[in-house]
């Protein structure tokens, strides 16, 4: 059965990647993320996840097949107006430093032309959601924030042009284990009431359990295992149960 274009959001059509004619990275991949859903691309250091994740906003080209966002390969996409449709949040959030909290958060809107007043607007409502006072927190600098709270204006800067798609590339990974637990619940709870579709990139298989509507399990540039959460509790993929062993013997 054909699945309907509508529900696709972002394609993979038989991608590879390299660089400079060396091995694939990404070695002849084909998925379908479907709108609404948090896909998470699980896996080992240099296993080609967040590979793929730039490959989605064009900070990476493939080297052959295509890459389609919103119906429409990203070589065809006005590589600005791509990535203003993808919101964006890396590990330690890449905050501006010499910009206020309000300034990093309402970036994007600004840069769309939007005026003063739906700008602040914009930034009091989302610094709400992701649990910072904007009284307390709109005009201080990153570097007067935890590294919880700068994260969290990671995820409201990646929110502020209200874009279809998130690309999370460990947005959790350098924080310490109670925070990191913290913004997970805090996540899984604000990604629901949202209805984005997510990419989120991890090597916590917990993490992955806890966030992903599927799991896909890369290895050497493919994908391995592609589960719901309960369908990779269940498999029996050495890889993935190798990841599983390490939740049921804490």
């Amino acid at each position: 059965m054909i699945e309907p274009e509508q529900n696709k959001l972002v394609e993979f059509r038989n991608v590879t990647y390299s660089v400079n004619g060396g091995a694939p990275i990404i070695d002849g991949l084909s998925l379908t993320v479907k709108e609404g859903e948090t896909l998470v691309l699980l896996g080992e250091s240099g296993c080609g996840k967040t590979t793929t994740l730039r490959l989605v906003n064009r900070l990476l080209i493939p080297t052959s097949g295509n890459v389609l966002v919103e119906g429409k390969s990203t070589n065809d996409w006005d590589v600005i107006s791509l990535r203003r449709r993808t919101g964006y949040v890396i590990q330690d959030a890449g905050l501006f430093p010499h910009f206020t909290i309000a300034q990093n958060v309402g970036l994007v809107p600004s840069l769309e032309k939007w005026d003063e007043g739906r700008i602040a607007g914009r930034v009091e409502e989302l610094l709400s959601l992701v649990g910072l006072e904007p009284g307390r927190f709109a005009d201080r600098y990153p570097r007067e924030l935890s590294g919880g709270q700068r994260q969290r204006v990671g995820v409201a800067r990646a929110l502020a042009a209200d874009p279809p798609l998130l690309l999370m590339d460990e947005p959790f990974g350098a924080l310490d284990p109670l925070t990191r637990a913290s913004l997970q619940k805090e996540f899984a709870e604000l990604k629901t009431s949202l209805g984005k579709t997510v990419i989120f990139v991890t090597h916590d298989v917990r993490e992955a359990l806890l966030l992903g509507s599927r799991i896909a399990l890369m290895s050497t540039g493919k994908i391995i295992v592609l589960e719901t959460p309960a369908g990779f509790r269940k498999s029996t993929n050495e890889h993935a149960r190798a990841y599983l062993e390490t939740v049921e013997t804490d």
